[in-house]
């Protein structure tokens, strides 16, 4: 395959109707994926579809913020973890993006509750990855005009690479980060990865060219965020192309470059053929 979407969500129910359609297009466009976890059901079927079809892998765990009742059950998701193609842990991380609605409309009850039961599930999954030798696939998003989910995820790495170092590795998904978060990252050995926004909005432009070729991967994240020109309708990750030929010409380097690159840094990152 020629290009490789580091994060969708292939078994997500927006494609019961049609999966088997969309997946035929994202062969025929040359796409390979890993479809993303996000609490244990959703991760077995994950893990399920990806050992049934070609050019897919799968991630294991749980989002920080789409499951509020789910806790983390090791025993459960070591079992998985053992499936073929199953090549990470996530998507986890801090979500702290909605708080405070969430809190209006009764989702959550304590605004430092729901931070403490998020980092609980953070640093058990970080714990298991390392366990497992698997790299995870991260879920930052910061309060809207901070980076605050960003810092405390970096605090939590701080100790936890001193005890697991190079075991705890990873991407950063749909990274909305600046540049000193990115090189703080950087330092710790993780990618970062990002999605069809770049085609349609500039405030990524900067992080993307400071970042090194070895970091970078890209990714749909269907079915959402597609990119221009089918923003507005649901997302697949036959629309990778865009995404792949607009990074291209922020970092002007050539697309065939680019897709060298990302191949090798997405298999050096999760293991994948």
């Amino acid at each position: 395959m020629r290009y490789y979407d580091a994060h969708s969500h292939l078994h997500d129910k927006a494609y019961d109707a049609d999966r088997e359609a969309v997946y035929k297009r994202m062969r025929e466009a040359g796409v390979s994926t890993i479809t993303i976890g996000t609490d244990y059901a959703e991760s077995e079927k994950a893990a399920v579809f990806a050992a049934d079809h070609d050019g897919v892998w799968a991630t294991i765990g749980i989002h920080p913020s789409d499951n509020h009742k789910e806790e983390w059950d090791e025993v459960r998701f070591a079992k998985l973890a053992k499936m073929p193609k199953v090549v990470g842990i996530g998507e986890c991380g801090l979500d702290y993006y909605r708080l405070d609605a969430d809190r209006a409309i009764g989702k959550i009850v304590n605004r430092d509750d729901e931070i403490d039961r998020q980092r609980y599930l953070f640093e058990h999954q970080m714990e298991f990855a390392a366990t497992h030798d698997l790299p995870l696939m991260l879920h930052g998003r910061p309060t809207k005009g901070t980076m605050d989910a960003y810092e405390d995820m970096l605090h939590i790495f701080g100790s936890a690479k001193r005890d697991h170092g190079d075991r705890l590795r990873g991407d950063i998904h749909f990274f909305v980060g600046d540049t000193i978060i990115a090189k703080r990252f950087l330092d710790l050995g993780f990618s970062m990865s990002f999605t069809g926004v770049i085609t349609f909005a500039r405030e990524y432009d900067e992080v993307i060219r400071y970042l090194p070729p070895d970091s970078i991967l890209l990714e749909t994240d269907s079915p959402y965020v597609a990119p221009t020109p089918n923003r507005g309708k649901r997302n697949e990750p036959a629309y990778m192309i865009p995404i792949y030929q607009k990074m291209a010409e922020i970092r002007d380097t050539s697309l065939d470059d680019l897709i060298e690159r990302t191949k090798t840094n997405i298999q050096r990152t999760f293991q994948v053929d």
